[in-house]
């Protein structure tokens, strides 16, 4: 009699007990620390989604080590699992928090503006403003008979490199590259043809330059 007595009350306590703790059944988890709610929905074939609306979680990013989250869509256990207050100042479950700096720091793109640094083509007026220089006399002839400094950079040095007696496999001659008679002959004539030239074709020296520079040629 002592022996069945003993047993009842045994088993009421430990009904008692599983009611008072709230332990949680095959369709019930405990969240341990490390846990995320995407590993939770894996485990119990079940998504991120159900879980959070069957438990009413605010931010899939936030769980706590001792909630216990229901899986199969009722959530009775939760109101047991209330008194967390304690764990949340433990260590909070959020993985997403940690990760998120990386993607802040990931705009590294932004400093590509490498390309503003590439006006190659400021370095291009210095090889001619030290062209003069290195034709020496030829350079002075053509000044002294007419010619100018930007008829010179433009015109010569791109035709003929400031060579009076240079040929093109085309055969056009001399400093302005023409076959033209005054192709030919010394600096002076080549000069005085080539300016006669820009003034009968385009009105005057500054507009033959300016077609030269627009098209390649004049």
């Amino acid at each position: 009699m002592n022996i069945k007595q003993t047993i009842i009350m045994t088993t009421a306590a430990a009904a008692g007990l599983l009611g008072a703790t709230g332990i949680a059944s095959a369709d019930q988890v405990t969240v341990k620390s490390g846990d995320t709610l995407a590993a939770i929905a894996q485990a119990h074939n079940t998504t991120v989604e159900n879980l959070a609306s069957i438990n009413d979680i605010k931010n899939i990013h936030m769980i706590y080590a001792g909630d216990v989250l229901e899986t199969e869509g009722q959530a009775p256990v939760q109101q047991a699992a209330a008194p967390a207050p304690v764990q949340q100042a433990a260590a909070p479950v959020a993985p997403a928090v940690q990760q998120a700096p990386a993607q802040v720091a990931a705009p590294k793109q932004a400093a590509a503006p490498a390309v503003a640094a590439a006006p190659a083509v400021a370095a291009a007026p210095a090889q001619q403003a030290a062209a003069p220089a290195a034709s020496g006399s030829t350079y002075a002839q053509f000044i002294a008979n007419g010619g100018t400094d930007a008829m010179w950079n433009t015109i010569v040095r791109p035709e003929s490199g400031g060579n009076p007696n240079a040929v093109s496999p085309n055969g056009y001659r001399g400093l302005g590259q023409t076959k033209e008679g005054w192709g030919t002959g010394s600096v002076a004539q080549q000069t005085k043809g080539m300016v006669n030239y820009a003034t009968s074709r385009y009105g005057s020296v500054s507009n033959a330059i300016s077609f030269r520079q627009a098209n390649g040629w004049w």
